[in-house]
């Protein structure tokens, strides 16, 4: 067993129990129970199951992929895992590291679901969270107690602020994705053309299916890299202009989320074009990552993002106005539709950051807290070529100040995205240690 990382959960278990005791106290509850989720079948229509999603609620507390299973608990106890073995023998999960678990939780095995609700029916006093409504009713747990607003506020805010057993695991996860993401780089830059070959690459570089990594891979060869969550893969040999991978691993729960793109061959104007805008970008991405500081809204690094992206596309001669005009009349925006980037942990958009409503022309911006020591994000600023915003530029007022003739030689490449997973430090400043994913792929 690990000892660093066996020290470092204990002190993590122990320091959500106290931080979860006063809110459990001022929402007059003696405890809560946190179901690690039920199996949920593909379609009505089939006998088929999706594999386990484990609530995040609950892989917080415990690394556990087994279905029906409880985390207990109570202010001045050792919290209790109820891990309910399937007695079917039609599937065999994976087993979990028991003696890890045991050191911070008194693990209790019980036969199935029927096993762990005898354990469970009727406490008193105690909040039920997890997605099942049925199984809240069968432990007879009162309707106003299934996830009560101030209990799941406070475990929200929980995932707002890492422990160092959290960042260790962040950090693992984006070491097992930089694998993944130096294969895929190296096969396509080799001449390998599959998206779909692509993808399975990375799956077997990191040791991770589908159903392990925190998203679906999103690989996008040439013009596919303008859709922004393309997973509907090419099969065939595609036409090599650009590649954007977009693609993470898992680490006990933990995720990390990852954005390269990479050039293809050639000399052409347009090659050199696009060449130049992905070395601008990635220039601009790690300003931006530079600008990170403890004490500002989240959403002024976006708009900085902005301010940066247009005097990008004005140096390139892609725009012909200022850099203020450019995003002052939306024009960055039609470039970079989304936001800059989103809290990271059990889920790939964690929760936490996102309660206060952006502006009304940053609608996709899922970070709008102000930056805190503790806290992990993404910074993925992009610039795409995507057919209808192109459109919709060209048509508009500004359609006029926009070269035409290379943005269509540009949109045979997509979009550009790059991607880091960067934790705050208490000094608000962000160097390449404090950079989880350029600490293993610098390039």
């Amino acid at each position: 067993m690990d000892r660093a990382l066996t020290a470092l959960y204990q002190a993590h278990v122990a320091d959500r129990l106290s931080r979860l005791t006063p809110s459990l106290a001022a929402a007059n509850y003696d405890g809560v129970v946190i179901h690690s989720g039920s199996l949920e079948k593909r379609t009505v229509f089939d006998d088929q199951y999706w594999p386990l999603r484990t609530v995040p609620y609950f892989e917080q507390w415990a690394h556990l992929s087994w279905p029906e299973c409880v985390v207990h608990v109570v202010p001045g106890q050792k919290p209790k895992l109820y891990a309910a073995r399937d007695q079917n023998f039609w599937e065999r999960p994976t087993e979990p590291d028991w003696d890890f678990l045991a050191c911070a939780f008194e693990v209790i095995e019980a036969k199935g679901m029927g096993g762990v609700a005898e354990k469970v029916r009727g406490l008193p006093r105690t909040a039920y969270v997890g997605e099942n409504g049925e199984r809240a009713a069968d432990w007879d747990v009162a309707t106003e107690s299934w996830c009560p607003a101030p209990v799941m506020n406070a475990l929200d805010e929980l995932r707002v602020h890492k422990t160092p057993y959290e960042i260790r695991c962040l950090a693992e996860a984006n070491r097992v994705a930089s694998l993944g993401h130096a294969a895929v780089r190296d096969a396509f830059l080799g001449g390998l053309r599959s998206e779909l070959l692509l993808h399975l690459l990375f799956l077997e570089t990191t040791q991770q299916d589908d159903s392990e990594t925190p998203y679906k891979n999103i690989v996008a060869i040439g013009r596919a890299a303008s859709i922004l969550h393309h997973v509907h893969y090419a099969k065939g040999e595609q036409e090599p202009r650009s590649l954007l991978l977009d693609a993470g691993a898992t680490c006990r729960g933990y995720a990390s989320d990852i954005t390269r793109t990479y050039v293809g061959p050639g000399s052409d104007q347009a090659t050199l074009q696009f060449r130049a805008l992905v070395a601008g970008l990635e220039r601009l991405q790690q300003a931006l990552v530079q600008s990170v500081q403890v004490g500002r809204p989240y959403e002024a690094l976006h708009d900085e993002a902005h301010d940066r992206l247009a005097a990008l596309l004005v140096e390139s001669g892609l725009v012909k106005m200022s850099p203020d005009e450019c995003v002052a009349s939306g024009v960055s925006r039609l470039f970079l539709p989304h936001g800059l980037g989103h809290s990271l942990g059990l889920t790939c958009h964690d929760v936490g950051c996102a309660k206060i409503k952006p502006r009304s022309e940053n609608p996709w911006l899922r970070n709008t807290r102000t930056i805190e020591p503790g806290q992990v994000f993404t910074i993925e600023p992009g610039l795409y070529f995507i057919d209808t915003l192109m459109a919709q530029l060209e048509a508009g007022p500004h359609g006029a100040k926009v070269d035409w003739s290379s943005v269509r030689a540009l949109k045979a490449f997509g979009g550009i995205r790059i991607e880091d997973d960067v934790v705050v430090l208490p000094s608000g400043s962000v160097t390449t240690s404090d950079n989880l994913t350029r600490a293993v792929l610098p390039d």
